[in-house]
C-alpha cells in the first residue's frame, strides 16, 4: 500500500478522537444517504473518499463493488479506517498525489474543515479522469451559526477568536459555484439543505455537551481547565433556550452544500 505522510501542523486547531468521533459523531455518516444517492457508485468504478475519517461510508462504497481509496490528513482517522481493512493514505487535501485516476471522488462532512478551497479543487481537478464525477456534502452557509455565535461570544474576553481558531469554511451556493468553475469543473447542481440534527445524548452529559467537546475541541482546549468548564456551562446556557426542547433534547443547527461536478 502505497502510504506517503505528509506531516503538517493541524489547520483547524481541531484534534480528532476516534474512540469519541465513534461514539459521539456516528451520525455524520449516518445522515449522508442523500449525497451517496448522488453519487451512485458502480461495481468496478475507481472512487476516491476524501476525508475519509474512520472509514464508516468509505466500507459502505466499498461494499458496492466499487474499487475505493480513503484518503485522510488525520493520522488518528486513517490507523482506524485501516483496522476496518481499508485501503486509506495520509494526504492532505490539499495536494493529493493522483493524476487521472479516478471515475468519481466522493466527500461527505470533510471540506469545511479546510479554508484553502482553491487548493483543494485544483488537487481533486487533477485526480480525476476526464468528464468524471465530484459529489460531496459539506456544511453550507448559516451551517451550526447559533453555536458558533455562542462560542465568539463567551469566548472572546478570554482573548480567543472562536472562529478564527476553528478556521471552518461555510460557503454559500453561490461562492461554491464560482470556486468549482474557477477550477475547471462543471457544476451538474448545487443545493444548501438546511438540516436540523438531533444530537446523541449520553448518562455522563447532554447533547450539545458532547457535540461541544466532539467538534470544537480545538477551540475549547485553549483553555485552562477550570476556565474550559465555565466556558462550556455559560455557552450550554446560552443555548439551551434557542436548540434544547422542553425534554431536554438537543438539536444542532446544521445547514448542508451538497453538489455534483463534473471535470470539464
Amino acid at each position: 500500500m502505497k502510504d506517503q505522510l505528509t506531516p503538517s501542523p493541524n489547520p483547524t486547531g481541531q484534534q480528532w478522537n476516534t474512540a469519541a468521533y465513534a461514539a459521539n459523531g456516528r451520525f455524520v455518516a449516518t445522515l449522508a444517504t442523500g449525497v451517496v444517492e448522488l453519487l451512485a457508485p458502480q461495481s468496478g468504478e475507481h472512487i476516491l473518499d476524501l476525508g475519509c475519517g474512520d472509514g464508516a461510508l468509505t466500507e459502505q462504497l466499498a461494499a458496492t463493488g466499487a474499487i475505493v481509496i480513503g484518503v485522510d490528513a488525520s493520522s488518528t482517522m486513517v490507523a482506524a479506517a485501516r483496522a476496518r481493512g481499508l485501503r486509506v493514505e495520509h494526504h492532505n487535501a490539499t495536494a493529493l498525489p493522483y493524476e487521472n485516476q479516478f471515475d468519481a471522488v466522493f466527500s461527505n462532512a470533510a471540506l469545511h474543515w479546510i479554508r484553502d478551497a482553491e487548493s483543494v479543487l485544483k488537487s481533486v481537478h487533477r485526480a480525476l479522469k476526464p468528464n468524471a464525477r465530484f459529489i460531496a456534502e459539506l456544511g453550507g452557509q448559516g451551517n451550526i451559526a447559533a453555536i458558533r455565535t455562542a462560542l465568539q461570544a463567551l469566548l472572546a474576553p478570554y482573548g480567543i477568536d472562536a472562529e478564527e481558531t476553528a478556521a471552518s469554511f461555510f460557503p454559500s451556493p453561490a461562492q461554491y459555484k464560482r470556486l468549482l468553475e474557477q477550477a475547471g469543473f462543471a457544476v451538474q447542481s448545487i443545493d444548501l439543505i438546511p438540516r436540523p440534527t438531533p444530537l446523541p445524548q449520553t448518562r455522563q452529559s447532554n447533547g450539545m455537551e458532547t457535540w461541544l467537546n466532539t467538534f470544537r475541541n480545538g477551540v475549547l482546549d485553549l483553555l485552562p481547565a477550570e476556565d474550559r468548564s465555565k466556558a462550556l456551562a455559560a455557552t450550554i446556557a446560552l443555548l439551551h433556550p434557542i436548540l434544547c426542547d422542553t425534554e431536554g433534547n438537543w438539536t444542532a443547527d446544521y445547514v448542508r452544500l451538497r453538489f455534483h461536478a463534473t471535470r470539464a
